[in-house]
């Protein structure tokens, strides 16, 4: 099982001092962040992807080549990638250069998006969201898989004989996860592709999580990938912890209680027994994460929100040093010794790899359209 955490890159006013980052100050911390979550032994960073501030979390790609060249191990996600108002031969060549540069730490959780506004941005509309997101990742999957592709839709302008360039590494493209918090075509969608399915749940009861993660699996085993309970499946949460849980509640409430995203409404302690939001010690926060497991079954990747509503670097990175030497390794076991044996682990570059007869050459040698040659030709 893969542990690790997620940003969605907010530009917060720390509530305590008044004082807001500066985007410099924020992007930088970003990297600090990964940094510091492979130092504590944790397996993945994701980043999100927003185009209108206050946040900072544009340009992934570019992100995580920075991060990617200053680490060594950690997976590096998206969460997301907005697949309908990006194009998908963007993404194909963006994120196919990202897996050769990182040696194939890399995969993706592609998401519509929920800021309205974004969408005319990039000659878009929200109301084709849905159809977009179908549209658009069945062309990256065909781009990622065929040397050769010939595309017809509704969204973009045909392509004819189109290769998208560098070919994915070892021949194997990198692992795509379906991120939904509420839209059942979306994890229908995974469900088809026997892609993994994330089910970000930091505002949702444990029975809409339920629900959505139950009607994956159901297609995932539909459709011939597999049985139900070997579906894909990874889960977003929220912590803040201290080593005594009421100085953690102290600490975070006037966080919670401006943040833009869940402040002004239901209390700390009403989101807390609503959510997956833990607030609290160590050991709760190992037991409740246990607990997601009584709801949707043996999964494969747990994603922390962490560096959110305002909280200082210096607090982020505390955080991370209690979540990577006190929960992560607790979690690793117990995790591991309530799985049975027929549950795969998170798919990797390796594993992939080895599930498609190892690995090939992926270049396609094709005439070049200005010379007349091909790359033969100049040996």
């Amino acid at each position: 099982m893969q542990f690790g955490i997620f940003t969605v890159g907010d530009v917060t006013p720390d509530p305590t001092t008044g004082r807001t980052p500066t985007e410099h100050e924020r992007i930088k911390a970003t990297v600090a962040i990964a940094r510091k979550a492979e130092e504590v032994g944790l397996d993945v960073f994701a980043t999100g992807e927003h185009h209108n501030p206050p946040f900072i979390a544009s340009a992934p790609t570019t992100t995580l080549a920075y991060i990617g060249a200053q680490t060594e191990r950690i997976v590096l996600s998206t969460a997301t990638t907005l697949i309908t108002t990006t194009d998908p031969v963007l993404i194909a060549e963006n994120y196919a250069k990202l897996q050769h540069l990182t040696d194939g730490r890399v995969d993706l959780m592609m998401g519509r998006g929920n800021t309205g506004p974004v969408y005319p941005w990039f000659g878009k509309d929200i109301r084709d969201g849905i159809p977009l997101a179908i549209e658009n990742y069945h062309l990256l999957h065909r781009l990622w898989r065929e040397d050769v592709v010939s595309w017809e839709g509704k969204y973009r302008t045909p392509l004819q004989g189109f290769t998208s360039t560098p070919r994915p590494l070892d021949g194997v493209p990198p692992f795509v996860w379906h991120g939904s918090i509420r839209s059942p075509e979306i994890a229908e969608q995974a469900a088809y592709y026997g892609d993994g399915f994330f089910a970000n749940h930091i505002f949702w009861p444990a029975e809409h999580t339920e629900r959505m993660v139950g009607l994956y699996r159901r297609r995932f085993e539909h459709y011939g990938h597999g049985t139900a309970d070997q579906a894909i499946v990874g889960l977003g949460g929220q912590v803040f912890m201290r080593k005594n849980s009421q100085d953690a509640v102290r600490e975070f409430r006037p966080y919670f209680d401006n943040a833009p995203v869940y402040g002004h409404g239901p209390s700390l302690e009403e989101f807390t027994s609503q959510t997956p939001l833990t607030v609290g010690s160590p050991q709760e926060v190992i037991e409740k994460t246990l607990g997601f497991r009584e709801y949707v079954g043996d999964y494969q990747r747990q994603l922390f929100l962490m560096d959110h509503a305002g909280l200082p670097l210096k607090t982020v990175l505390e955080q991370l040093d209690l979540l990577g030497s006190e929960v992560v390794p607790v979690l690793r076991e117990e995790f591991a010794r309530l799985r049975p044996a027929h549950v795969p682990d998170a798919p990797n570059h390796a594993s992939l790899v080895a599930a498609a007869g190892g690995a090939r050459d992926s270049g396609v040698h094709a005439t070049d359209d200005v010379t007349g040659r091909t790359a033969e030709d100049a040996r």
